[in-house]
């Protein structure tokens, strides 16, 4: 189980490691999450001065309570060990999490979380780093509980539809919502990494949506993931934070609800009842665990 602070993550807005001006309004969006890309957004001549980007945005920026996090470039690559030695050295304790793109299975976040192990001895920080991992290729969703248990810095699973999609040879136009299939062909992916994620105490997360402007499909996609119990969906772009917003969080009268239930619940149970009727709705033990979901979501929200 994770050992990791909770955090909100109903939006994950991605931005280019090596452009420093996008990295700024990026945070200053005020989303809850913010990953600065050091792997597919950044070209091979690149990497190396992004690095620096990226250092100077964790240092400088204010971030307020926006999650602070950077991925890495996968691990078969030349530059992911720099990745990580360079931004954590030159970061150190203002990074929250780092991403792993393309986690095969548990040995590549246990690769990770031992060198962060060794950084943070010799750097002295006392915040643990923690860890999000994308599933993005068939054999790292063959592997998902695995990857999701090799590590107590594990915090996120993302599923990033994208790269699956090509490592499944899956129809290219699906993954902008273009096709004729019956049904939703990401269910089956989703349904098993939220089912890994809860088992594990970690956050279940949803990859892009790369028709940008076509916001009622990218709402659509952000219904689908919630309802499996995913926590957030990414953006790549700000003008799809608010619709992330709108879907990930509880609404008022939901929390109002799930608030009552719980206060007239434990009344109950101190007269010795183990059901009762609020509203018309029978209430009962397990009616209660999933309101304390939606109470847990809000006080972690700050609604």
């Amino acid at each position: 189980m994770s050992k990791q602070p909770k955090r909100v993550r109903r939006c994950q807005l991605a931005v280019p490691g090596s452009q420093g001006d996008l990295i700024k309004k990026a945070v200053a969006s005020d989303t809850d999450h913010v990953f600065m890309d050091l792997e597919d957004a950044v070209a091979p001549n690149a990497k190396v001065g992004a690095r620096q980007t990226v250092i100077d945005a964790f240092n400088n920026l204010d971030w307020g309570k926006t999650v602070r996090c950077y991925r890495i470039n996968d691990l078969r690559t030349k530059w992911c060990y720099k990745d990580i030695v360079e931004v954590v050295t030159g970061a150190g304790e203002n990074i929250d999490t780092i991403m792993i793109p393309k986690a095969m299975d548990g040995r590549d976040v246990f690769f990770v979380s031992t060198l962060l192990d060794q950084l943070e001895m010799d750097l002295g920080l006392k915040k643990k780093i923690g860890l999000e991992v994308l599933i993005e290729e068939t054999e790292g969703l063959q592997n998902v509980e695995e990857i999701c248990a090799a590590s107590p810095r594990m915090e996120c699973v993302v599923f990033g539809l994208g790269d699956y999609a090509a490592s499944q040879k899956i129809e290219p136009l699906s993954v902008s919502g273009i096709t004729d299939y019956p049904g939703d062909h990401w269910h089956y992916a989703r349904f098993r990494i939220t089912m890994a994620a809860s088992t594990y105490g970690l956050d279940a997360v949803d990859g892009p949506y790369a028709n940008l402007g076509n916001i009622d499909g990218y709402r659509e996609e952000c219904k689908r993931a919630m309802t499996l119990g995913m926590a957030g969906k990414w953006a790549l772009t700000p003008k799809q934070i608010p619709t992330a917003f709108e879907v990930f969080s509880p609404d008022a009268e939901q929390v109002k609800m799930a608030r009552f239930m719980e206060g007239e619940y434990k009344k109950a149970e101190a007269a010795g009842l183990g059901s009762i009727k609020v509203g018309g709705i029978m209430v009962d033990a397990a009616t209660i665990r999933l309101a304390r979901n939606i109470i847990d979501a809000a006080d972690l929200m700050g609604l």
